[in-house]
């Protein structure tokens, strides 16, 4: 409700759950899931109302990711230099919906010209499932065609000038905000 304020935790983390103990119990048997477990899921669902949550990675799987976006995905088809040799489609997402599960380790990073953009890619397969792009340093690029099957409805591809990269990207009226969250 309006003007109401969160109660503090009590000692140890605990939090009173009154009349909602009784369904918060059987949420948690019913779904097998621990305390934690279903705190993030339920957070989860509310935070990101309206997107979805997709898993992906690189090819041999050694990189795996969880990202929160729309099932209807909006990906950037770029002509600059580095997209078009690896043909690069993604789409862009704020750093806070971003999750990389495994493989940190595992990951390497390419830069060139301005160093902004951080091209990594798994060291065994070579595979870029996501970088983060000069255009919004404070995101993700994610490679749909690495994302597991199941999750995205729609793809709309918007060919992007990346030949002249700082025209386009001044010119263009919601890429710096994609990854706003």
């Amino acid at each position: 409700p309006a003007g109401a304020k969160a109660e503090p935790p009590r000692a140890g983390g605990a939090i009173d759950l009154g009349a909602q103990s009784g369904r918060w119990a059987a949420f948690q048997e019913r779904h097998r899931l621990s305390c934690e477990e279903a705190a993030r899921l339920l957070l989860d669902a509310y935070e990101y109302r309206g997107l979805v949550k997709h898993t992906g990675g690189c090819h041999c799987g050694a990189v795996r990711f969880e990202v929160w976006a729309s099932a209807d995905l909006h990906v950037f088809n770029c002509n600059c230099s580095i997209c078009t040799k690896k043909q690069n489609r993604h789409f862009i997402v704020p750093a806070s919906r971003f999750k990389l599960l495994k493989g940190a380790d595992n990951l390497t990073t390419y830069t060139f010209n301005t160093h902004r953009a951080q091209h990594t890619f798994c060291k065994t397969c070579g595979v870029q499932s996501f970088y983060t792009p000069r255009s919004n340093p404070d995101g993700y690029g994610i490679a749909p065609h690495c994302l597991d099957d199941g999750t995205v409805q729609t793809i709309i591809t918007e060919d992007i000038n990346g030949k002249e990269w700082e025209k386009a990207v001044r010119e263009h009226k919601t890429i710096r905000d994609m990854s706003k969250p």
